[in-house]
């Protein structure tokens, strides 16, 4: 049996979808530190999947996006589920925390392929070759 994996979203195609269903939740899981100071999506819920200071998986991950969504997970086919997307720094976490989402219930998993700074360029620098942040969609920085 192959595992779920979330749908990949270009950062244009989230924010979409965000426009699109008021329903539709934006996670930040980055760290707090990246959150608190490279900058966040506008109007994104910060859970970490990974934490300092121990660098573990966040064992409250699922319980915490259950709760933003209070209830929102449980859906039939033919309901609405609100859809979770997920943003990481390049897209990377967030695949493997929306795999975790997906086992637990959860019905529709989006992530953001190029995640908030995007891939290192040749000069070892993000947010050059894509991310949230480089396609010019709204974010803050604390």
């Amino acid at each position: 049996m192959t595992q779920a994996t979330p749908k990949g979203l270009t950062p244009q195609q989230a924010h979409q979808l965000l426009e699109g269903d008021p329903q539709a939740l934006l996670v930040d899981i980055r760290s707090t530190m990246e959150y608190l100071f490279v900058g966040h999506p506008v109007g994104a819920v910060h859970v970490p999947w990974i934490d300092e200071p121990d660098w573990t998986v966040n064992p409250h991950f699922v319980t915490e996006i259950r709760k933003l969504l209070l209830g929102g997970v449980i859906c039939t086919e033919q309901s609405h589920c609100a859809p979770v997307i997920l943003i990481c720094r390049s897209g990377k976490r967030s695949l493997e925390a929306g795999k975790c989402l997906l086992e637990s219930g959860f019905r529709q998993v989006f992530h953001v392929d190029e995640g908030f700074e995007g891939e290192l360029d040749e000069h070892h620098h993000r947010g050059t070759l894509g991310g949230w942040r480089c396609r010019g969609l709204p974010w803050e920085q604390c």
